[in-house]
């Protein structure tokens, strides 16, 4: 011992507070390897040397070789280590105490009993008053009553010393003896309890028996033979009347019950007692205080359990960003099951014996007070079977599987007290269905009986009247959906349930889904567990899912969604709102679920829908573009219904959000293969105009294949629910809701300017394209008379619902046509004759039009003004707006095309040996198709010919003869107003078609029309056309521009075409007499004069795009783009015009690169293209004739323009085409400069080599670079030539009257050879010629100032340039000769092209000899 505490000493004791103490904890930590075990001993079971450390250290303080509080601490710290050393601590302080005790005024002895003292701040007092002495606690402290020693010896003394009185002699053993004789004799169930009562009462009265213990002997007897319940339940209560005394002596019973593992039914003693529950000789309420354990420890392991689950779940959904982690948790397991906690917990084993003697009331109120939720196995076991037997008569009446199946019968209750069995589905509700309730998720015990209560529910559904409509739903909401989450991946099970909730709408079977999800998945642990270890498993499989694997991923996922599909979906839509190229290998993977796992996708999609709406954003938000898609293509590959989603998009339409058309848009595309693509190529544009069969092969992206269940599918959904009129009402209505809608708080702060009226023009193009979509789909998918029986009138649909011309037209449009048809099929039958000339087929195809459309005007014409009646006539109106492209046009290219493409197949198909019977079905296929086209194209090319003799027959009454010259104007007016526009930017379509209708109007030689004041109109100011577009409605309406700008220049550039299409036409008549006999030349424009004008339609079409790029303003510049993309074919063809607009366009690139992205690629893009047209441009001479003025004409010329009269080309009187123009002066000066300077330059050797390398390449980076030259200055004469052009806005836009008339009167004398020019003098005009006079008399002195400092340098370089002849060589240089390259970047100039330099003859002279003098 000593040597110990010197070594404890010299080791710890003298470093003790700057290691010594940490050292020593340390060590006795490393003792402690198990909490289970004693610290005292090792692995090995050697001692460890604890005690011996803990004495060291106590007698260290005894002994004052540390301090009494340094010791104290320590030994607090090593106590909380372990919960075994505070006893080992005491046994130490026993030793020390023992060796103290000897010498009480000691120093150690003081310091002890200080130690002990303090000890008790951390030991408990109750383990000190065991383990220590008396004395030694007295001395402490801790007793500091004096008579508790007294006290102590009397109770020991009465435990242990004196003897018990027992009154031995009061009662006889043979009593008891006898009374057991009695009751456990042979009796049956006719035994009569009276006489045994009788007996019983003598042998109390004969031996003095204890009533009580009787009762008890009774009890123990009933226990032997439980099932004599008759016989001793009547016994029991005529013996003991008091249910409390009963109570009482089963309590003291109970309480001294032995628990065994090995149970297989109930304790006898549990039986007992659910007998007299059920019989009532005893109440629940006396009974349940003596059952254990608590209901408060039960609450609390019911309440440690959850929390468990809730930290389980909380650990999967925390991300680790350094990888898998030793303790990441795993997949919850629950406990293994310890029969010794169920058959300690009496009143659960009480549940299952009042199931198993069928006390169905007195188990349901018992299982009310437990705590805690669901029922216990054993007891749902229990009551499993009794529902067995009770629904037994019911399911072998009604719901057999087949009749020869027999299956294994089950006998109903013998108890006469048990529920009664179910004969009807009325029966069902007194106890079946508050069972199952009461069951709850516990049902899946039982999957036989779950099957059996299935299908009664099915039955009773399937009724006329359900009797158990409510009750259905209640089941499946509380057991039936949580009792499937519990069953492992059961999906025959799944597949049963979906057959019930099948038959439910879907609000009904949503809301159980819902519930199912959040609520019973967050209420119940068992639920609680199966989400979480659902989730850890998909999070497992999503990161794996790819194309290459899909099938066995796919099994995964099936497999782990038969038994909780709700839990899986959410991760799985995030995952694709994050990773939208997750979309394909999903829905592949989607072939493994259930009908019931895919109808609660379908559930789950709408929730994440609904659940995002918080996250404000663009118009097409990622997510809602993620989630559309995978919609669409699920919903075609799969069979889930559709109703739910679609009436949600409805719903949303009518709380005016449009956002969610986008999923609409995606489904019928994805299911009906209708595409809603803006981005067509010039032929599918062209095909859209054949029959369905052209549009399907030619007119999309994507052939349209396999989506004839899909699609049939989406009209059941949609037709089904009354939902095809009112989403394409909505949608309409919707478009113009969308603008006037106050989006500011959907909007953040920091957007760039523009961005709302972005997100409001996407929405609307959203609601128009889905329109679209959705109008052709319900006219393709539906019959004839089904879709018109749909439709509402279209009278109505304008008057009530507030609809669009152009929306309302093309919903009746498909309905006229069937219309007119029926007629014609109808007059064809009633006529006598059996042959069918041409004539008689259009006057039939006339007169059905008539009647057809007779009833369309009448409704139409109370709906406008009848102002408007005065100018364009009902019937034309009706007529424009009823007709398609299909009507006017047929695509003979694209049907050549198509045909050839199917050949060329066929062909392939047949040479491909490789695929056996498949390559001959593939060219069966392709001939069928060929047939089919050639066959499509024959119909069109007759209902062409028909409508057209239609069109010629009634063109005559369209627009209404006025003697008002003004009439003209107002007709062109109404028809921009009411036709052209509305339906140009109504589909690209459309747009074909309203150009293709103007010029069907010309074609047709329609009485006061005129084709060149409409084209005018068209084309002279179209900035607020631009601006007030949307980005759809800008490319649309570019379209019908370009096409429009197609046929004007086809007339402009032939004049063989402009005499055969145009000359003596009345669209071209500029003279109007009141005969309406255009007879004389005079009346008509010429060729020329019409190429003025074009000249004058280009200039103008520029003005306007200036206008929008430079406005600044986000729409303006961004349609002003489109437009001129889509009209690039067309438009520009003048270089000048060129070059101003791709100056205009560069611009807008630098200023919008760093602000707005998509302006500046729009820039990008149109630039690359305009510079790859650059080379096929024209110049003006060869646009048109260009009349040379003398020089003091160009002002007033310029004056005549600007002051609202046409271009001076119009002014210009007509030449003939094959007549040159006369010569230019800046012409000839050029070429004498050029002539002068190539005779110069060959006198020597070299600059004749050098002129022979120079390239036409060479040429035209010179030319670009000449045109570079001084920005600023070119920048104002373009200002100031566009200006002479096209005057300003205030100065544009005469009276119409007087325009016309001005616009007449040069047209007669432009075509008389007379070229009058006009010019109205007045004060405004004065004052800008001598601006103009100004301004070009400083540019005059600026340009000589130019002139002498570019000869100075030029004397300069020269003379540097003779010096170093000798010591350059020729080449080596990579544009050529290194002097022509010097010669050719800085010496040469040439003109720019957008300056006048007529007034610079004599600077030119000046230049030249100079020129000579410095070559001389």
């Amino acid at each position: 011992m000593m040597k110990s505490f010197t070594k404890f000493v010299s080791e710890y004791c003298k470093t003790w507070e700057k290691s010594g103490k940490e050292q020593f904890i340390k060590t006795v930590t490393q003792s402690i390897k198990d909490e289970e075990k004693s610290p005292l001993l090792t692995k090995s079971g050697k001692l460890s040397g604890l005690s011996e450390n803990i004495y060291d250290l106590l007698l260290c303080g005894l002994r004052g070789a540390l301090k009494r509080d340094a010791v104290l601490s320590a030994l607090q710290e090593i106590c909380a280590l372990h919960a075994d050393i505070p006893s080992i601590v005491l046994d130490v302080v026993c030793v020390l105490d023992a060796e103290t005790c000897l010498d009480i005024q000691s120093e150690e002895r003081s310091n002890f009993c200080y130690i002990v003292r303090e000890l008790e701040s951390f030991i408990s007092e109750k383990l000190l008053k065991e383990r220590l002495e008396i004395d030694t606690l007295q001395d402490v402290g801790t007793l500091k009553n004096k008579n508790f020693y007294t006290k102590f010896i009397k109770i020991k003394t009465k435990l242990y010393y004196k003897q018990r009185k027992f009154n031995l002699f009061r009662e006889e053993s043979e009593g008891y003896a006898k009374l057991i004789v009695e009751l456990n004799q042979e009796v049956t169930e006719q035994t009569e309890w009276k006489g045994l009562l009788e007996i019983i009462q003598s042998l109390i009265g004969c031996f003095n028996l204890d009533p009580n213990r009787v009762l008890d002997i009774i009890l123990e007897s009933f226990e032997a033979r439980p099932h004599l319940d008759s016989l001793f339940i009547s016994l029991i209560k005529n013996y003991m009347g008091d249910p409390q005394v009963i109570s009482e002596v089963l309590g003291f019973k109970l309480g001294n019950m032995e628990v065994l593992d090995k149970y297989e039914e109930p304790p006898p003693l549990m039986t007992v007692i659910a007998l007299l529950l059920q019989h009532q000789v005893i109440a629940l309420d006396n009974i349940y205080p003596w059952l254990r354990p608590d209901d408060t420890i039960m609450a609390k392991e019911a309440d440690k359990e959850f929390k468990a689950v809730q930290e389980y779940i909380r650990k999967i959904n925390i991300v680790s960003t350094k990888g898998p982690q030793a303790n990441a948790p795993t997949e919850f397991v629950e406990d293994k099951f310890d029969p010794q906690d169920y058959w300690g917990n009496q009143k659960l084993v009480l549940s299952e014996a009042l199931l198993r003697v069928t006390a169905w009331r007195e188990f349901a109120a018992l299982a009310a007070r437990l705590p805690g939720a669901g029922v216990a196995e054993r007891p749902a076991r229990a009551l499993a079977g009794m529902l067995h037997a009770l629904v037994e008569p019911l399911y072998r009446k009604h719901c057999r599987v087949s009749p020869k199946i027999m299956g294994t019968p089950i006998p109903p209750l013998t108890s006469p007290l048990a529920p009664p069995a179910c004969v009807t589905f009325e029966d069902m509700k007194e106890t079946v269905i508050p069972a199952l309730i009461l069951l709850g998720p516990s049902l899946h015990y039982d999957p036989i009986l779950m099957y059996k209560i299935i299908r009664i529910l099915r039955t009773s559904r399937s009724l006329k009247e359900d009797p158990l409509q409510h009750e259905a739903l209640t089941v499946l909401d509380a057991a039936i959906l949580p009792s499937l989450t519990l069953m492992e991946g059961n999906c025959c099970m799944a597949e049963e349930v979906y057959t019930l909730l099948k038959l439910y709408p879907y609000q009904c079977r949503y809301c159980l889904y819902s519930r199912w999800k959040n609520e019973s998945g967050e209420r119940l642990p068992a639920l609680m567990r199966v989400r979480g270890n659902s989730l850890q498993r998909i999070k497992h499989i999503m990161k794996r899912v790819s194309k290459e694997n899909i099938k066995p991923q796919g099994r995964l996922i099936g497999k782990l969604s038969h038994a909780a599909p709700q839990f899986l979906f959410d991760y799985m839509l995030l995952q694709i709102q994050t990773y939208d190229n997750l979309i394909g290998p999903v829905v592949e993977s989607l072939k493994y679920l259930t009908a019931l796992s895919l109808d609660v996708l379908g559930y789950c999609l709408l929730e994440a829908l609904v659940a995002c709406r918080a996250m404000r954003g663009a118009a097409y938000p990622p997510w809602l573009q993620a989630l559309a898609a995978f919609a669409g293509a699920a919903f075609k590959k799969h069979n889930i219904e559709l109703t739910a989603l679609l009436q949600f998009v409805a719903n949303r339409l009518k709380a005016h959000q449009s956002q969610d058309l986008l999923i609409l848009k995606e489904i019928v595309q994805k299911m009906a293969g209708i595409e809603a693509a803006e981005e067509m190529t010039a032929e599918q544009l062209d095909a859209m105009a054949g029959g369905e069969l052209l549009k399907g092969e030619a007119g999309y992206f994507s052939q349209v294949r396999n989506t004839r269940r899909s699609s049939a599918r989406l009209k059941e959904a949609i037709v089904g629910n009354n939902l095809d009129i009112s989403l394409c009402i909505l949608a309409a209505q919707q478009r113009h809701c969308c603008v006037w809608k106050d989006i500011d708080e959907e909007i953040s702060h920091g957007e760039p300017p523009g961005s709302q009226l972005k997100v409001v023009g996407r929405l609307a193009d959203q609601c128009q394209d889905a329109l679209v979509q959705l109008g052709t789909f319900l006219a393709s998918s539906h019959a004839p008379d089904e879709y018109a029986a749909r439709l509402p009138p279209l009278q109505e649909l304008l008057r009530d619902y507030h609809v669009d011309a152009d929306v309302a037209f093309f919903l009746h449009r498909p309905v006229l046509a069937q219309k007119i048809a029926a007629k014609v099929e109808l007059l064809r039958k009633s006529a006598d004759s059996k042959t069918t000339s041409t004539e008689m087929a259009i006057e039939r195809y006339s007169v059905a039009s008539k009647e057809a459309l007779e009833p369309v005007v009448q409704a139409i014409t109370p709906l406008l003004p009848l102002r408007t009646w005065e100018d364009i006539s009902p019937e034309f109106y009706v007529t424009f707006w009823s007709l398609s492209m299909y009507d006017l046009k047929v695509p003979e290219e694209c049907y050549d095309r198509e045909i050839e493409r199917l050949r060329a197949a066929a062909v392939a198909a047949a040479k491909d040996s490789s695929q056996g019977t498949k390559g001959k079905k593939e060219q069966e296929r392709f001939n069928t198709l060929i047939d089919k086209l050639q066959e499509e194209r024959s119909r069109q090319q007759a209902h062409v010919a028909l409508v057209a003799a239609r069109l010629a027959r009634s063109c005559g009454g369209w627009f209404p003869a006025r003697a008002v010259k003004s009439a003209k104007n107002e007709t062109v007016t109404r028809l921009m107003q009411l036709c052209l526009f509305p339906r140009c930017v109504f589909t690209p379509a459309d747009a074909l078609f309203c150009a293709e209708f103007v010029h069907a109007v010309h074609a047709l030689k329609t009485p006061n029309f005129s084709t060149l004041l409409c084209y005018d109109r068209l084309f002279c100011d179209i900035t607020y056309s631009v601006m007030s577009c949307t980005e759809g409605e800008a490319a649309r309406y570019a379209l019908f521009l370009c096409r429009v700008l197609g046929t004007a220049m086809r007339w402009h550039a032939d004049k063989a075409t402009f005499h055969k299409e145009c000359a003596h036409y009345p669209g071209f008549v500029t003279k109007y007499r009141v005969s309406n006999q255009f007879t004389e030349a005079n009346d008509h424009v010429g060729y020329e004069n019409y190429r003025h004008v074009c000249h004058k339609w280009h200039y103008k079409i520029t003005k306007a795009m200036v206008v929008c790029l430079e406005s600044g303003d986000y729409v303006q510049i961004r349609n002003a783009l489109i437009v001129l993309i889509r009209v690039l074919p067309r438009f520009p063809v003048l270089a000048k015009l060129a070059q101003i607009i791709e100056k205009k366009v560069e611009k807008v690139r630098e200023e919008e690169k760093t602000q707005r992205q998509d302006l500046y690629v729009l820039a990008t893009g149109y630039s690359g293209q305009l510079r790859n047209r650059m080379s096929s441009m024209m110049r003006e001479s060869e646009f048109h004739q260009v009349v040379q003025l003398p020089p003091a004409d160009k002002h007033k010329a310029a004056a005549a323009a600007a002051g609202g009269a046409p271009a001076p080309r119009e002014d210009a009187p007509a030449q003939d085409p094959g007549t040159a123009p006369p010569p230019q002066p800046e012409t000839d000066k050029r070429e004498s400069r050029t002539s002068d300077r190539r005779r110069e330059e060959s006198e020597r050797d070299k600059e004749s080599k050098r002129e022979a390398r120079v390239t036409s390449k060479e040429r035209a980076k010179e030319e670009i670079r000449s045109k570079e030259r001084s920005p600023r200055e070119r920048q104002h004469r373009e200002e100031r030539y566009l200006e002479t052009v096209s005057p300003p806005h205030d100065h544009r836009h005469p009276p119409d009257d007087i325009d016309r008339d001005v616009k007449r009167r040069k047209v007669e004398s432009s075509s008389n050879g007379k070229g009058k020019e006009i010019e109205e003098r007045s004060p405004e005009k004065e004052k800008r010629k001598t601006k103009v006079r100004g301004d070009e008399r400083k540019e005059r002195k600026m340009s000589r100032k130019r002139d002498r400092a570019e000869e100075t340098a030029i004397l300069e370089q020269k003379r540097r340039r003779d010096e170093q002849k000798a010591v350059l060589k020729m080449g080596g240089h990579q544009n050529g000769a290194q002097e022509d390259h010097h010669y050719e970047k800085y010496h040469k100039r040439e003109k720019s092209p957008f300056r006048d330099r007529s007034h610079e003859e004599p600077r030119d002279k000046h230049r030249r000899s100079n020129e000579s003098k410095m070559r001389r």
